[in-house]
């Protein structure tokens, strides 16, 4: 039986991998196309507002912790901390545990932003050409910037769960392409435990 911690470790152990899958596009309703597009749409920079100190900290000491972890794969400390400040924000925004998150972008692109796929998915989350042409303005170039593309992935996963009646299991299926099948979902899933922060 594998360990979440041993599937984590194999995660790891391939830096070059490209997890991501073939996701299927769908046709979209009316609706849906003009809400995700405008769920994409803003352009504010992920400068994240704060109700009290006490929750700004609480972001500074996340942001600390998780720089600190990330420091193996992203040696760059100005790229690296771009890169958490977006994924935080997008997250956030999004409805999602950053931690989630990074474990979606580990098993996707393992952190590299110029990652490609055999399918052709681009970036730290793998987002699929045809999302810009549905829901953006059809320049899928801009999947390589790091807002674009954190601000895709999170928007498609959240309208994931919404289709999946808040299913997090089916909803990395499908964001994968492989719905119904256990290997992305518990991937990400064992991914997400080693990205967690302890809020304290």
């Amino acid at each position: 039986m594998v360990t979440a911690c041993s599937a984590v470790a194999s995660l790891a152990a391939l830096p070059r991998a490209v997890r991501a899958g073939a996701q299927v596009e769908e046709p979209l309703a009316d609706a849906v196309r003009t809400a995700l597009s405008a769920a994409i749409a803003e352009r504010a920079p992920p400068q994240p507002p704060f109700d009290s100190v006490e929750a700004r900290l609480s972001y500074l000491r996340w942001l600390g912790d998780m720089s600190e972890r990330l420091k193996k794969r992203t040696s760059d400390h100005v790229a690296r901390l771009e890169f958490l400040q977006t994924l935080w924000y997008e997250s956030v925004r999004a409805r999602h545990d950053p931690a989630l998150m990074l474990g979606l972008v580990q098993v996707e692109s393992n952190f590299r932003k110029y990652a490609i796929s055999a399918a052709g998915a681009r970036g730290y989350a793998q987002v699929m050409p045809f999302w810009a042409r549905l829901i953006g303005d059809g320049d899928d170039s801009k999947l390589f910037r790091t807002q674009v593309n954190l601000r895709f992935g999170c928007v498609i996963l959240r309208h994931y769960l919404e289709l999946e009646a808040g299913d997090l299991y089916m909803a990395l299926g499908r964001y994968n392409g492989s719905r119904g099948r256990p290997e992305y979902p518990m991937a990400v899933l064992g991914a997400k435990r080693a990205w967690e922060h302890a809020s304290a």
